[in-house]
């Protein structure tokens, strides 16, 4: 898939380190919060079902999730938390897409302009990387216990766009909208999923010097660290 840049399986990754320090919870718990502004149950609500997986998956004890979807149904009182796109340039013409949770725009875009000051780059305007890029399910299989042709045959039968080998795992793309079915369809054969999300992914990368290849990698780390950001997208070519 021309689009891949790997980023994905690198948050992929590093999310599970940070679930290990707890870090990630207040994060799943922002959107677990957003996604509940449509519904309080997950039966009538797929998104909120995608957000409930993960932040079960990183061992959110379940007090925080379900104040975490009362926060979002209006139940609980606090801050009013919006969702909020970024698009950006990083060193080399990279483009970056920084989505987050914020009870402060303010707050948040000047902490986003900083991480990308000290790196070199700057804020693009609305619509200037947006479309260089899709928006589709990305679901990763662990390939360490089972043979990567039958998780590709089988995530094809289920409805998958493309799948791409990587490492120890398998990258099954599908439309946002077959997400959970083709997720569903992996688990009930025994395959190990390890994460299944909607994301951005480019439609070709953007291949750059390997003298800027740690800085990017430093200012995407940055951007994603930063508390109220909840996925840094790019289509850079990390290797």
């Amino acid at each position: 898939m021309s689009g891949h840049s790997k980023w994905s399986t690198i948050k992929h990754k590093k999310a599970l380190t940070d679930a290990k320090k707890g870090k990630v919870f207040s994060r799943l718990s922002a959107l677990v919060s957003i996604a509940a502004k449509t519904g309080g149950d997950p039966a009538m609500n797929p998104n909120l079902r995608v957000y409930l997986d993960k932040a079960r998956q990183a061992g959110m004890p379940k007090e925080n999730i379900d104040r975490a979807i009362k926060r979002g149904t209006g139940e609980l009182g606090g801050a009013t938390l919006e969702e909020v796109v970024y698009e950006a340039y990083g060193p080399g013409g990279v483009g970056i897409i920084i989505e987050g949770v914020t009870d402060n725009r303010n707050r948040t875009v000047a902490e986003i302009k900083a991480v990308l000051n000290k790196y070199n780059g700057r804020l693009a305007d609305t619509g200037a990387v947006s479309y260089q890029f899709d928006t589709k399910g990305i679901i990763v299989v662990d390939v360490r216990d089972a043979s990567a042709d039958e998780i590709s045959l089988c995530a094809i039968d289920a409805g998958a766009q493309d799948v791409v080998e990587e490492d120890e795992n398998i990258i099954v793309y599908t439309k946002p909208n077959e997400l959970e079915n083709t997720k569903k369809t992996l688990e009930d054969s025994g395959y190990s999923v390890q994460s299944a999300e909607v994301s951005l992914e480019p439609h070709t990368t953007v291949a750059i010097t390997p003298d800027k290849s740690q800085t990017i990698e430093k200012l995407l780390n940055q951007l994603d660290d930063l508390d109220d950001v909840t996925s840094v997208s790019t289509n850079v070519q990390i290797d």
